[in-house]
């Protein structure tokens, strides 16, 4: 405990009004941002989330996307408890939810499809959040390709130049940036999306139930989701054939799961580098080539 310093006794009095004589602390793995600590109060487990002070706004945003999520009432998700800062550290403190790797994936199919039955007024978000550790800018637009324009694609290829990958990457995305209308022409319906849905996002419960956690919640295309899901593997048949049978996918989604996986595979050029850059070049390139250019 001593390397949180009093962040712990601060949450813990935060959330039953006085700090316990005893309460129990655990790291947790798997994540690559924050420290993630299981917390235990009067035999009671939260989930705490920590990072630097600056990372507030960061939590607050996740949680907000959280609870838009919860409010949907299809996919389960952890319970917001409370977010802060104390001193040197920002937290986020969400319900503790068992989880293990398997469960019931037709569910969860089929659950993402009436989640992305939730509609809002325009793409976007009410608020800026993140991708990872990246800023994702949202604002509100009722044109989907504007939107993906500036909000998305254009906005990775700049943060790319400003960090050095110029070149044929910066070439080919302009081109592509100016062919997006032709991309997207299918008029999508503005669905609530996670907005981050690789499989390290979905877990069960141990009922089998699924959860979804770690959002990048806004409004837009419900394909940018399933596009994702795709990204890394995880997924089975049973998900994808559940969440068809619930809403089938419009015709030309082949192509765009290329376009809407490019953002993320720029997101992580500009968070790690490496041979992402290539990878996003490929992708720019079947594009275009895809629309004859």
């Amino acid at each position: 405990m001593k390397a949180w310093g009093t962040v712990l006794p601060h949450i813990a009095r935060r959330i039953t009004g006085e700090v316990p004589a005893e309460f129990d602390t655990r790291p947790l793995s798997g994540g690559c941002i924050n420290q993630a600590i299981k917390l235990t109060l009067r035999d009671r487990a939260y989930f705490v989330k920590l990072n630097r002070a600056d990372s507030l706004e960061m939590f607050e945003t996740e949680a907000a996307g959280l609870e838009a999520l919860a409010t949907s009432a299809t996919l389960r998700t952890p319970q917001v408890v409370c977010s802060g800062q104390w001193e040197d550290h920002a937290y986020l403190v969400l319900e503790y939810i068992p989880l293990q790797s398997t469960g019931d994936q037709a569910l969860a199919g089929r659950q993402l499809a009436a989640l992305h039955r939730a509609a809002g007024p325009h793409y976007g978000w009410n608020q800026g959040n993140h991708i990872g550790a990246t800023p994702q800018p949202n604002t509100p637009n009722d044109s989907w390709v504007e939107f993906w324009h500036g909000q998305r694609l254009g906005f990775q290829l700049a943060l790319a130049e400003r960090r050095g990958y110029g070149g044929a990457l910066q070439v080919a995305g302009t081109r592509l940036l100016a062919r997006l209308p032709a991309l997207l022409d299918h008029n999508p319906p503005a669905s609530l999306l996670h907005g981050d849905l690789w499989a390290g996002n979905l877990g069960y419960d141990l009922d089998g139930q699924p959860v979804i956690y770690d959002p990048a919640v806004y409004y837009g295309d419900r394909e940018c989701d399933l596009a994702m899901s795709e990204l890394f593997g995880g997924f089975s048949e049973h998900f994808y054939r559940a969440y068809n049978e619930a809403w089938p996918l419009d015709a030309g989604y082949g192509t765009r799961k290329t376009l809407y996986n490019l953002y993320h595979i720029l997101n992580h050029l500009n968070l790690f580098g490496g041979g992402y850059g290539q990878q996003a070049l490929a992708m720019i390139d079947r594009l275009l080539a895809e629309l004859g250019d």
